[in-house]
């Protein structure tokens, strides 16, 4: 096991490196930055509240809440624009040329998905996926887990006169929560006149331009779609393949993800932590889980970096969801809850009218408007 250095005084000075600014990685920066000498280091000079990209995919405005510049809440620590190129036991490098020492380590890259460098162009995409969306009279959608069937409720609600098309290559939709949910939600796209289309997939690269707009897409199965435009909403990967050539390399198992223990702690490595999607803790993967993981993390490296002892570190105990909401536009939800499943008004109050802006904001000290 990698040995952390030993202090006896306060945590000040410890130098703590955040790779990944995502829910885990930007909480557990906010957490740390006035106990420790803290470096975030990021892609991108803002973080995201990924829940509520679907909404600002029909309502761009929505996106000038959900965006916040890591300066925002970073008010102690540094944050280094660039991609990660490589670790070793005692340094980040970055693709820009920093080279930065660490005292102990967290890395929180969630999934691979490739954003813009700045919060401006990605409230122009946003603005551009707007702008698609409207000039389009049919669109497809590919995927039906709960990022293509939100997509697909955000649509129907704000643009009810578009022909909506989701394509998903399971036998249900929603298929990480229970088919009770999956049923609920399929009955509740038919009845807003989404078509869906189970047990198929399509090939985008062989779909054929009609015209300038109207595009032709084939299905597995023989069918033909004719959409102006697509959204593909399938799975994204773990952001770990730049790990594989690392000090790390040896702590991802065959799904991508990294092998820590009850503390959050890499195995193998006392000094080394890995919250959010990346981990292998078998619970599903949400937002706020993620943000429970940087919460435990963030409890355990205090005490350690003023020389605590490793037997009061803190426990991270997955538990089975208690509740999953999926949204449905703007005003209903499907829930999944441990005694029963409801579909409507009444899990849309929870989450569908904000979709937990304010309150990741608030989390992150900021005003929730």
């Amino acid at each position: 096991m990698e040995n952390p250095p030993e202090w006896g005084d306060g945590g000040r000075g410890r130098r703590v490196v955040v790779i990944g600014g995502g829910v885990a990685g930007s909480l557990i920066a906010k957490s740390l930055q006035f106990d420790a000498d803290l470096t975030l280091i990021d892609p991108k000079d803002y973080f995201e509240i990924p829940w509520a990209s679907l909404r600002a995919t029909v309502e761009p405005l929505f996106a000038e809440r959900s965006l916040i510049h890591h300066k925002d809440y970073l008010a102690n620590g540094r944050h280094i624009v660039s991609e990660v190129t490589n670790i070793t036991n005692k340094e980040v490098l970055t693709a820009d040329g920093h080279q930065v020492t660490y005292d102990y380590l967290v890395v929180a890259t969630s999934h691979y998905y490739p954003l813009p460098v700045t919060r401006t162009d990605r409230l122009e995409e946003y603005q551009t996926e707007n702008e698609k969306i409207k000039a389009a009279d049919s669109i497809l959608i590919v995927g039906g887990g709960p990022t293509g069937v939100e997509l697909a409720a955000e649509i129907a609600i704000d643009f009810p006169q578009k022909k909506v098309t989701l394509v998903h290559d399971g036998s249900r939709l929603l298929e990480f929560i229970g088919p009770k949910a999956s049923d609920k939600t399929l009955e509740w796209l038919k009845n807003k006149n989404v078509e869906v289309k189970l047990m198929q997939s399509v090939d985008l690269s062989n779909s054929t331009n009609n015209s300038s707009e109207n595009r032709t897409y084939f299905t597995s199965s023989g069918e033909t779609i004719r959409a102006d435009c697509h959204f593909l909403c399938t799975g994204k990967p773990p952001g770990s393949e730049w790990l594989r050539e690392t000090y790390l390399k040896d702590r991802i198992d065959n799904f991508g993800r990294l092998k820590v223990d009850e503390n959050l702690r890499i195995k193998g490595h006392r000094n080394i932590f890995a919250v959010g999607d990346i981990t292998d803790i078998k619970e599903l993967k949400q937002g706020y889980l993620a943000q429970k993981h940087a919460l435990v993390a963030a409890k355990n490296l205090k005490p350690l970096m003023s020389g605590g002892k490793e037997s009061k570190l803190a426990i991270y105990e997955p538990r089975p969801s208690p509740k999953i909401i999926v949204s449905l536009g703007r005003q209903d939800a499907v829930a999944q809850f441990s005694f029963t499943t409801i579909i409507g008004l009444v899990p849309g109050m929870i989450k569908s009218k904000d979709l937990y802006v304010g309150k990741t904001r608030k989390k992150m000290g900021l005003q929730p408007k």
